[in-house]
């Protein structure tokens, strides 16, 4: 089985043989185009680096909707060369590259008017479908149907009987995406990419016009490498204009940040066997499935404050609240809400274009030699906006360079995936833990699933639930450091777990515990672990502050009331 381990020796290790000689790339920013990025770099045989300023996917790819979709809105807007697309790139996830990660998961569509609604939508779901199995991949999701208004209620008695006449139920897939950014990672260094987080790039390096590589700050040590590259790929998302003006070049696109936002409420209050996807008058709202949970969103409003920390106002919470209620018979109040995370999209624009017509579609350009910018696209497609930054790379090799192969690469985990999933219940057995527990891991890991039980036969203790946030186990806490290049506390309660949104107390209760599994791992005294609950207990109560809000700038000044950790 092939893994990679991420903790803190093999960070060390990264950083400093990237800095001991000359990359063929090196990869700015992990989010999941520059993840993507570096595995697809990596697989051709390239030395490749990955830098990262903060945590693994702690922009946009932390803080989507959690789907792999083919845009089915993008269909009305007769976009039919990116909906093909991303569907291809959708059935090569859920059958051959993460099966463990990626999910089937259905979506109803209320009707609202008699006759035409239903030929209309019904040949656009059709399409959809049809465009789906013509990629070869797809063909593993259930076709569309069409359902009387007694059906759909038997499907979601939530909903108000009065706020359809039928339905339609189509599939797409989702995914925990920083999960799958972390995954990716990992991947990318099993076949060879040195990568570091909480790795900042300061400067980049010239001679005469050439970028030759990057000056790269190590956040946490405190010491700054130069790591020399023959090409580096800026892959940093709505900070593509910020890492751009270190070479004095803006670059031939602008990328505009463009805010959603996401209410996390308890299964329970939703009586729903389906996701929903309704129409606004803007765009669509979905509810999601989510375990024990829903997922709620989104919002697609301009940005142009702080982008570490998007902050959700209180307007932006009643927004939701009221889209979603008016087709629900119990409808949702605040205190329904577990948790809110905003992010933000890359969209390529000019400089007045409204947020809701700006770019899906990514751009790939090389503004100076030795650089190469990617940005825009969808989270879906990532693998095709990687291939087409190391495609342009390549350009600027002076070598032969094998083709694009990830079409073929397996995530970590996916390889024996499905064995072990029929095993499940022999494996539950032999460990004695619940074969819930079993399926769980097997969901959030694949067959990585081994290593967490590994840590567990060590030590049976951590094979009980962690304090307050009983859906992981206290392995889960161990190995997020031990393997997956954790480093702090909010890494583990907000990215390789989600109890940051799905605990009422958004994790504030287990922090402690958590905490404590980290610092066997990272080495933290007592004065250490303090510091990491203190801090997560800030940027808790200054999340829910700026969620009381009225507005954006009185929102952003709320949350950034609670500084980083470790300041950039």
């Amino acid at each position: 089985m092939r893994t990679a381990t991420l903790g803190p020796a093999e960070r060390a290790e990264s950083l400093a043989s990237m800095a001991e000689r000359e990359l063929d790339l090196l990869v700015v920013g992990a989010g999941v185009v520059g993840a993507g990025t570096a595995l697809d770099a990596a697989t051709r045989g390239l030395s490749t680096g990955l830098v990262e300023a903060r945590d693994w996917a702690s922009g946009t790819s932390s803080r989507s909707s959690k789907l792999i979709h083919g845009g089915l809105r993008y269909l009305e807007m007769l976009d039919f060369a990116l909906v093909r697309e991303a569907l291809k790139e959708r059935g090569l996830l859920l059958e051959r590259l993460a099966p463990h990660l990626v999910k089937p998961v259905p979506f109803l569509y209320p009707l609202q008017y008699k006759g035409w609604e239903r030929l209309y939508a019904g040949c656009g779901v059709l399409l959809y479908d049809v465009m789906s199995m013509a990629r070869t991949h797809g063909r593993g999701l259930p076709m569309h149907r069409h359902l009387s208004r007694g059906n759909a209620l038997r499907v979601a008695p939530a909903l108000k009987k009065n706020a359809l006449v039928g339905a339609l139920q189509y599939y797409d897939a989702q995914m925990d995406d920083a999960r799958y950014v972390a995954t990716l990672v990992r991947t990318a260094a099993s076949y060879g990419a040195k990568v570091a987080n909480r790795a900042r790039v300061a400067g980049f390096l010239r001679e005469g016009e050439r970028v030759v590589g990057a000056r790269v700050q190590d956040v946490e040590g405190g010491g700054e490498y130069e790591i020399r590259a023959k090409q580096i790929v800026n892959a940093t998302g709505v900070w593509t204009d910020d890492t751009q003006s270190m070479v004095g070049e803006r670059g031939q696109f602008h990328v505009r940040a463009s805010k959603g936002i996401h209410l996390v409420v308890p299964k329970d209050r939703i009586h729903s066997s389906t996701g929903l996807i309704l129409r606004t008058e803007k765009s669509v709202l979905f509810v999601i499935p989510w375990g024990r949970h829903w997922i709620v969103g989104t919002t697609d409003t301009d940005w142009d404050l702080d982008k570490a920390h998007p902050a959700a106002s209180s307007a932006d919470i009643d927004y939701l609240l009221e889209h979603v209620n008016s087709v629900l018979a119990v409808p949702l109040t605040r205190d329904d809400v577990e948790g809110v995370y905003a992010g933000l999209r890359p969209l390529l624009a000019g400089e007045s274009d409204a947020t809701s017509k700006l770019s899906r579609e990514h751009t790939v350009a090389h503004p100076v030699p030795g650089l190469v910018v990617v940005a825009g696209g969808k989270y879906t497609t990532y693998r095709v906006m990687a291939k087409d930054a190391v495609d342009a790379a390549v350009h600027g090799l002076d070598m032969r360079v094998a083709e694009c192969v990830t079409e073929d690469i397996p995530l970590l985990g996916a390889e024996g995936y499905r064995a072990m999933w029929n095993a499940r219940a022999r494996i539950a057995a032999q460990t004695g833990i619940h074969v819930v527990r079993v399926e769980h891991l097997l969901n959030r890991y694949g067959s990585l699933a081994e290593e967490v039980l590994e840590l567990i036969a060590a030590d049976p203790a951590l094979g009980e639930p962690l304090q307050s946030a009983d859906d992981y186990l206290r392995a889960e806490i161990v190995y997020a450091a031990s393997h997956e290049g954790a480093r702090h506390l909010d890494d583990v309660l907000t990215r390789r777990t989600r109890i940051s949104i799905e605990t009422f107390d958004r994790g504030t209760r287990c922090a402690r515990d958590a905490a404590g599994l980290m610092a066997s791992v990272l080495g933290w005294d007592k004065d250490h672990i303090e510091r990491e609950v203190q801090h997560y207990e800030k940027r808790v109560e200054a999340e829910r502050e700026s969620q009381r809000q009225p507005d954006d700038l009185t929102a952003d000044a709320a949350r950034l009331g609670a500084p980083d950790i470790v300041p950039l």
